[in-house]
């Protein structure tokens, strides 16, 4: 198995662009990361104003650790490296300019799926939506964006397996018709993600630029992205770095849910993305034994509240335990709610 030290001692032999000093002296090493399987990642500091003109840099560094005994992928991020003296800037206060905003987009439509709290079934909606776009005859993509809190892999059965490599290019799995990626697969499964928030756009970027999205080097039709709650630095990334077509909100009934929806609506009309829709989660419990119908999280709070903010209402998912079952074993749930959102989006 490779080694810290092993990876260490690559480093000394590795100059930085542009300089006589290799990576180790020159103090840009961040961070180095192995699990059991082989797969190493890399975190190197450098100066935000030269990330894009360090690229061939950075692949040279994988390509050298990727000769190692013992190493089965590799993973280099750049990192920004703010001066310690410097004066504060507005010019750039996320850390965004080290990356250049995408040119060669993997899908004709990348559409989000957000929401602005956590627990209120964003990730199962984005699975089944992505699903559902599929068994219509689409070539689709599902990008797992949650970086601190992965669920795509449990959600699509797929093994807590390393992806593989071909030209530079990290290959997506497949399941249900989707191409999926996911930082879950790069890190162990019990790993916490303990990462600054310029990590996390670098990681969210690469996700896009790295992989290779598409079939027989055709674009996908749709590439759906599993964004994590809030309105932060992976929600900044995507708005300013990637050409999104629009936006998914999903939300349960609930006020306290609507209260943080609003505020994902309101950052992505503030970074002039497109609301595609509003989807209310969990609108309703039916008993499986009596037929009860009971509102738990509230009554319609999810469409009322997209005819208040005059964006479209999409549908709704009821709260039930087939979702909840299939979900945790990995398998998509074929039903009309999603069929339905599906159909309304498209149209």
């Amino acid at each position: 198995m490779i080694t810290k030290n092993e990876i260490v001692e690559k480093l000394r032999t590795l100059k930085v662009l542009g300089s006589s000093s290799d990576i180790i002296s020159s103090d840009v090493l961040e961070d180095i990361q192995v699990n059991s399987e082989g797969g190493v990642q890399i975190v190197l500091k450098v100066d935000p104003k030269q990330g894009a003109a360090l690229e061939p840099f950075r692949q040279d560094v994988e390509c050298e650790i990727s000769t190692l005994s013992g190493v089965k992928s590799v993973a280099v991020i750049l990192t920004a490296e703010k001066p310690k003296a410097a004066a504060p800037t507005t010019n750039d206060p996320h850390g965004m300019n080290k990356n250049p905003k995408l040119e060669h987009i993997p899908a004709k439509k990348i559409i989000a799926v957000a929401s602005g709290k956590g627990g209120v079934g964003k990730s199962t909606v984005s699975v089944n939506i992505a699903v559902e776009l599929a068994r219509q005859g689409y070539k689709v993509g599902l990008l797992d964006a949650d970086i601190y809190g992965p669920s795509i892999p449990r959600l699509t059965g797929l093994p807590n397996n390393k992806p593989d490599q071909k030209n530079e290019k990290i290959i997506p799995f497949e399941a249900y018709g989707l191409q999926v990626m996911s930082i879950g697969f790069l890190v162990e499964q019990e790993q916490a993600l303990i990462w600054r928030g310029p990590m996390v756009q670098t990681a969210l970027y690469q996700m896009f630029r790295d992989v290779a999205w598409g079939y027989k080097e055709k674009k996908l039709d749709y590439l759906i992205v599993d964004m994590p709650p809030g309105t932060g630095d992976a929600q900044l990334t995507l708005a300013q770095k990637i050409p999104v077509a629009g936006a998914i909100i999903v939300s349960t009934p609930q006020d306290l849910a609507l209260i943080d929806a609003r505020k994902a609506i309101e950052m992505f009309r503030k970074v002039e993305v497109p609301i595609l829709g509003l989807v209310e989660n969990m609108s309703t419990f039916i008993c499986p034994k009596c037929g009860h119908e009971e509102h738990i999280f509230g009554q319609q709070g999810a469409k009322q509240e997209a005819e208040k903010l005059s964006i479209p209402y999409l549908g709704d998912v009821p709260l039930q335990m087939q979702i909840r079952e299939q979900s945790d074993n990995g398998q998509p749930l074929e039903a009309d709610h999603f069929k339905n959102i599906v159909n309304t989006l498209i149209v």
